[in-house]
């Protein structure tokens, strides 16, 4: 049995105060790609096991799917410790890269061992349990284009952005969340307000059929307010890895409509109305020890289609 993770980038990502509990209150519009983990679940007498094509992947209870295993398990009524299966990552997210590859995985992990081992969790359920294993997972529950509030575990969807192709690079170092944010509070003018909830904020929420047509991606985010378009965390890391600018200036040389950091970094994106277009950027910034990856924009309904995970043989 097999699980999709897919990976995400922050169209945006206001950080807007520190909440009483010391996490940042941000505001963020998160966007499901293409690009994604596989994670293979196999049946194994023995106690829980896991292992990664990746060497830097932990595979021992810092990864969240191990931790994703014991809320299902308990969640289920089992007593003891997770058992009897082998779970197995083949990994194309970068790890450290601000994408969301280890969450994405969790969420993958809860759709995984709810079908292995037939947990009918009530959605609040899976959220609750999604939500305690990191701020983003419950975004990789149901993916496409949504707005995240509080500590971006506050979700609500949007219409799906139209589909646009999507150039990454990621630089030959990795930035984790919690420097990133240390950065920020450290190089920040004027002290933060404390904030306690964004949860008063509820966002008009548009509907109508699903934009399909890349040509009108460019289009679309023209008609964010301009201040919204952009990370707040992006200027600090800047200023620690000077490379990040220079990409980002290289995706906008290139023809990209919109080009960011996605949350903490290190990973940079670039937005464009045509894979040619994505793939020349691609090949002009890799080299040097940046990887660069080409994938495109998934909509909250091929989310679900691609995210389904088939019930196991008894």
């Amino acid at each position: 049995m097999r699980a999709r993770a897919f990976a995400k980038i922050n169209l945006t990502l206001r950080v807007l105060g520190v909440r009483e509990d010391g996490y940042h209150s941000l505001r963020t519009v998160l966007q499901s790609l293409a690009l994604h983990d596989t994670l293979t679940f196999q049946r194994m007498p023995g106690g829980f096991r896991m292992a990664c094509d990746d060497p830097a992947c932990p595979t021992d209870r810092t990864n969240l799917v191990w931790r994703a295993a014991e809320a299902v398990w308990k969640a289920a009524g089992r007593r003891g410790h997770p058992r009897d299966v082998m779970v197995r990552i083949a990994k194309r997210i970068p790890l450290q890269s601000g994408l969301g590859g280890g969450s994405s995985d969790g969420a993958a992990a809860i759709r995984g061992f709810s079908a292995l081992w037939r947990v009918e969790l009530p959605r609040e359920r899976r959220h609750a349990i999604a939500a305690d294993l990191g701020a983003d997972v419950p975004f990789f529950l149901a993916g496409g284009t949504s707005l995240g509030l509080d500590r971006g575990d506050l979700l609500f969807p949007l219409v799906d952005q139209p589909d646009a192709w999507v150039t990454l690079a990621v630089p030959p170092f990795g930035v984790s969340t919690k420097e990133a944010y240390e950065w920020f509070d450290i190089t920040r003018a004027a002290p933060f307000q404390r904030v306690i909830s964004q949860r008063a904020f509820r966002p008009a929420v548009s509907g109508g059929p699903e934009v399909r047509a890349v040509g009108r991606a460019a289009i679309a985010l023209a008609t964010w307010p301009a201040a919204e378009l952009r990370n707040d965390l992006e200027p600090t890391v800047v200023r620690h890895h000077p490379e990040v600018a220079t990409l980002i200036g290289g995706f906008r040389k290139h023809g990209a409509f919109y080009a960011a950091m996605s949350g903490s970094g290190s990973a940079l994106f670039g937005l464009f109305d045509s894979r040619g277009r994505a793939e020349a950027a691609a090949r002009a910034l890799g080299g040097t020890g940046t990887r660069t990856l080409v994938t495109r924009t998934l909509s909250r309904r091929r989310f679900e289609q691609l995210s389904r995970v088939d019930l196991p043989a008894k």
